[in-house]
């Protein structure tokens, strides 16, 4: 079949948008469309399933496919455990006499929680099940309660160790330790921004976030209480350190994580029932992922046998699109694509191409530009992704918080988000600086 390179792109991108959007699994997408544009291009079906097959298996024959399942598995237990719990506790009971302090405690939370999980949406199923009570028992205004903890969650996309970053380094082939130390520093500017928005808004409007004497002190934490809650802080430290210091892998980190997270899990004193149940849960959660992945690294060959980068780039030029228009364009369509796909598929659908049109941009402060990009997608009306997450939550639990409330209390979250974004594509030192020494 004789088809010219253009049109074969077009036919191929239009036609994976359209049954993406139409309904079809965007893995099922992927795949038919890497064969069938490797099919175009060879004109021999045994070449095009040996290459798009090849890329296949050389990606999930990588050690490093094994960092989503044993992170993923190491945020369940401690999750299942009430270990997570008993941090929010910790730091909540510890910030007494601090304005707003369950919203900044859900901050802080959030962000040690994020660093075991990996994953905004679990973060924000697990604090709409720990935070709100505490905010609602206190009479916290529901919309700055609500909106903390929606806010907050995106954390888990940023600060290590994030599926997101572990996912873009799998596409683009950076080193995942190095993007796990690029999005340290713009987590915790992000994180303190949430937090002293929190406790400004408290100081300013105490109403909004009272105080009352039965909230307690940090004395009347249990011995068991206070481990947990200390023994995750340690948990981060071991991962990241071990990382940081060149002692682990990023594999080994993970194996390393998920083997403590067990044994805090049983110090909580987590059944057998529930061991098994964390593993299987973070099976139901991993498998899909892997999937997308495989399917994405046969996208990704395709787009290389087709020479795609000469095209996209040629395409730029003639258009006269400079490097910040590219870069707005990005985050325009990383946006809306966040109000109607979840982070991993956007990801998988835009990295392989955006990667192309970066230039100069260092790639440890793109990954993190993209992923606060991506972070603010899921808080983004009408369809935020993680308030629908916190919403679903609360009306399991008897609570009727309308979809407007939660969004209207985390769209300053979502400006921070923006901020932190600029500034990192800004000053790319924020991201790149720390992966000098990994």
């Amino acid at each position: 079949m004789d088809i010219d390179l253009d049109t074969l792109m077009l036919l191929t991108l239009l036609g994976m948008l359209l049954a993406i959007f139409s309904g079809v699994h965007i893995a099922l997408a992927l795949g038919a469309t890497a064969m069938i544009g490797t099919y175009f291009i060879f004109e021999d079906l045994y070449m095009a399933a040996s290459q798009v097959g090849g890329a296949a298996y050389e990606l999930i024959r990588d050690h490093i496919f094994m960092t989503i399942p044993l992170f993923v598995l190491m945020g369940d237990f401690l999750s299942r455990s009430g270990a997570a719990g008993d941090l929010y506790t910790l730091i909540n009971k510890g910030l007494k006499g601090v304005p707003g302090r369950l919203g900044v405690a859900t901050v802080a939370g959030n962000a040690a929680f994020a660093a075991v999980t990996g994953t905004s949406i679990a973060s924000a199923a697990a604090f709409s099940r720990i935070a709100w009570p505490e905010m609602k028992k206190a009479g916290y205004n529901h919309s700055f309660a609500v909106g903390s903890i929606a806010g907050s969650a995106c954390l888990g996309m940023l600060i290590p160790p994030s599926v997101l970053l572990i996912v873009w380094g799998i596409i683009t082939e950076d080193s995942i330790g190095k993007l796990f130390v690029a999005g340290v520093i713009p987590g915790i500017i992000l994180a303190l921004f949430f937090a002293l928005y929190n406790l400004f808004k408290a100081w300013r409007n105490p109403e909004i976030a009272p105080e009352p004497d039965s909230m307690g002190d940090i004395s009347k934490l249990t011995r068991n209480q206070v481990f947990s809650g200390l023994s995750i802080i340690g948990l981060i430290i071991l991962v990241l350190g071990g990382i940081w210091g060149g002692i682990f892998t990023a594999t080994e980190a993970a194996g390393v994580g998920a083997l403590a997270s067990f044994f805090i899990a049983l110090f909580k004193g987590m059944k057998w029932k529930g061991i098994v149940a964390s593993v299987i849960d973070a099976g139901k959660t991993s498998a899909p992922i892997m999937i997308l992945l495989i399917t994405a690294g046969m996208y990704s060959r395709f787009l290389s046998l087709s020479d795609v980068d000469s095209l996209i780039v040629s395409a730029m030029q003639s258009a006269g699109l400079n490097e910040v228009m590219v870069l707005l364009m990005m985050v325009i369509i990383w946006l809306v694509l966040g109000m109607l796909l979840d982070s991993i598929s956007i990801i998988l659908l835009t990295v392989p191409l955006f990667i192309l049109l970066i230039g100069d941009v260092n790639p440890y402060a793109f990954a993190i530009f993209g992923i606060l990009a991506i972070e603010a997608g899921l808080l983004t009306p009408p369809f935020g992704l993680i308030v629908y997450t916190v919403k679903g939550v609360l009306s399991a639990g008897g609570d009727n918080i309308p979809l407007g409330l939660i969004f209207k209390g985390s769209i300053p979250y979502w400006i921070m988000m923006l901020i932190v974004m600029l500034l990192v594509i800004l000053f790319p030192e924020l991201a790149s600086w720390l992966t000098n020494f990994v």
